[in-house]
């Protein structure tokens, strides 16, 4: 089970550095996704058996040239192309730079930029920012296309639909990092789409896993990328602070058998100290880089969850303080969510109820609602209420488990 994990890693890693060479090599997004997911299938069959080669990525993206190569020659409608896709075919002993490697001169590596340069021109600003996001999960994520449906909420069709007509709208466009003002028009998309990324990772919406590792990991490293072009931008360092003190928890989040823990009863003596280190200085940096947006307010609450020594340390009310920014600047309804609970640890659980049921039209059916108000019916002593809510929780949740876990805290108050 672990070897198929790390393969899985491995090719998750590789996949949108695969596809950024493709494209800036043959420039056919639609196609070139297509090849890149049969050499990642192939290289899924073939690689247990006969060992991972000492170059993947050059696997990957030779396999790839060649399948998209063959569809090219193959398609007689274009057959226009076929000198041009033939010409372009890689040598036999092309390979790709070590991921962490660097070319003449100390810059980044092409894999590197490759992935960066697909990072932005999936948010190219011809699409609308929900088919920017939708493609970028999509692409550079590697999240599929009900996964991406659940994060936003949308039937599994639609989202299908947008992510092909974002496929459309880009095709032909120049594979080339963008300049200056166009990397500004499209680094909100960017930043969300990574954020987004990094929480499917830390907190997988459906499987038998509650942490995608792999997933956070990848967000982590792309958030990295970015800021080694805008060192100075808040909402950049922000955004890495904040997944660098969420992820710190990781080892402490699960038990022995997989099963969840939540944050007030984790063992903080397994947190990654040196990452919330590295997370709390990134925090003073983005807060002393201009008006503190999004990002850097929920870095700032990530980082009094962290310095706090034992759950009951927590300084509930400057976080609650930091919610009522949150809410006024960014008024999504996971954020109002969060800030019932904040309500709940400062004025008492009956008023974080009010909170959280005033949501109840713009979260219906969500499970987090369930369990936000299951916690907090369960503080306040509505033995009742809180088993129906946790129910209605695991009920709704694609997530072993946080199911087993919601299932678990009902079962606890049956006795």
């Amino acid at each position: 089970m672990r070897r198929t994990t790390e393969l899985e890693d491995l090719l998750r890693r590789h996949a949108p550095q695969v596809l950024g060479a493709l494209v800036r090599r043959y420039g056919h997004f639609d196609p070139a996704e297509d090849a890149v997911q049969e050499a990642l299938i192939a290289a899924a069959r073939q690689w247990p058996e006969e060992g991972v080669p000492d170059n993947p990525r050059g696997w990957l993206i030779r396999v790839a040239s060649r399948r998209l190569v063959d569809r090219l020659r193959g398609d007689a409608a274009r057959r226009a192309r076929e000198e041009e896709a033939a010409a372009l075919t890689p040598r036999d002993a092309f390979t790709a730079p070590a991921p962490d490697a660097s070319v003449p001169g100390g810059s980044r590596a092409p894999s590197e930029d490759d992935t960066l340069t697909l990072l932005f021109l999936c948010c190219h600003p011809d699409l609308a920012p929900a088919a920017q996001i939708a493609l970028t999960l999509r692409a550079v994520g590697g999240l599929t296309t009900a996964e991406i449906a659940r994060a936003h909420l949308v039937p599994e069709a639609t989202m299908a639909q947008r992510i092909s007509r974002a496929k459309r709208k880009v095709r032909g466009a120049a594979f080339v990092q963008p300049g200056p003002a166009d990397r500004d028009q499209r680094l909100a998309a960017v930043l969300q789409v990574l954020y987004l990324i990094f929480n499917e990772g830390y907190t997988a919406t459906s499987g038998r896993a509650l942490h995608r590792a792999g997933l956070a990991r990848e967000a982590i490293r792309l958030t990295r990328s970015v800021r080694g072009l805008l060192p100075r931008d808040g909402a950049v360092t922000g955004l890495l602070a904040l997944m660098l003190l969420t992820d710190a928890r990781s080892a402490a989040r699960t038990g022995p058998h997989g099963e969840l823990i939540p944050l007030d009863e984790q063992d903080r003596t397994r947190w990654d100290r040196a990452a919330v280190a590295e997370g709390l200085a990134l925090v003073e940096e983005a807060l002393g880089e201009g008006p503190a947006g999004p990002y850097q307010v929920q870095a700032a609450i990530a980082a009094l969850h962290d310095e706090a020594a034992r759950a009951e340390d927590t300084d509930w009310p400057q976080i609650l303080a930091l919610y009522d920014v949150l809410v006024r600047i960014a008024p999504e309804p996971m954020a109002w969510l969060s800030r019932a609970v904040a309500v709940a640890m400062v004025h008492g659980p009956r008023a974080g109820l009010a909170e959280a049921d005033a949501l109840a039209d713009r979260l219906a059916g969500h499970h987090r609602l369930d369990a936000v108000r299951a916690h907090l019916l369960e503080r306040a002593g509505d033995t009742e209420g809180a088993r129906a809510a946790y129910r209605a929780a695991a009920a709704g949740t694609l997530s072993i488990p946080e199911a087993r876990y919601l299932y678990g805290r009902a079962d606890r108050l049956d006795g």
